[in-house]
């Protein structure tokens, strides 16, 4: 009886392996949506003054809803106002110095569920905002 349910037992595994069962497969992240800026509004501003309650405005086009304005690098809380338009407020202490800061924008990506997919997040061309 002992070797039976050996017996048993090694072709029920020998069966489970052979069935072709495997983990789900994992489907890479397509191509984000790629931002592009045209202009900043300001692009320039005086060492040690506030942009004020309007901020940073940056047009272009293919913004997400979730878009980011990035600032050297370091997201900014950002309102969307449309697919060409974002809005954000630049720490005053980004603007104490004269020097110089890029503006990027960047698309998150999107979450493709349990097998992976989705997008990528894509950041746009850079612009260059002068502090005098």
């Amino acid at each position: 009886m002992k070797l039976t349910k050996t017996i048993f037992l090694t072709l029920l595994l020998a069966l489970g392996s052979a069935c072709g069962y495997s983990a789900k497969k994992s489907t890479p992240p397509a191509v984000g949506t790629m931002p592009n800026i045209v202009s900043l509004v300001p692009n320039t501003t005086t060492a040690g003054t506030s942009l004020g309650p309007n901020g940073l405005m940056v047009t272009g086009a293919r913004f997400n809803s979730n878009a980011t304005i990035n600032w050297n690098g370091t997201a900014l809380p950002t309102a969307f106002v449309s697919g060409s338009q974002v809005t954000a407020t630049v720490p005053d202490a980004d603007l104490a110095t004269a020097g110089t800061a890029t503006v990027t924008v960047t698309n998150p990506g999107t979450s493709g569920g349990i097998y992976g997919g989705g997008t990528s997040p894509e950041t746009s061309n850079s612009m260059t905002f002068t502090i005098q």
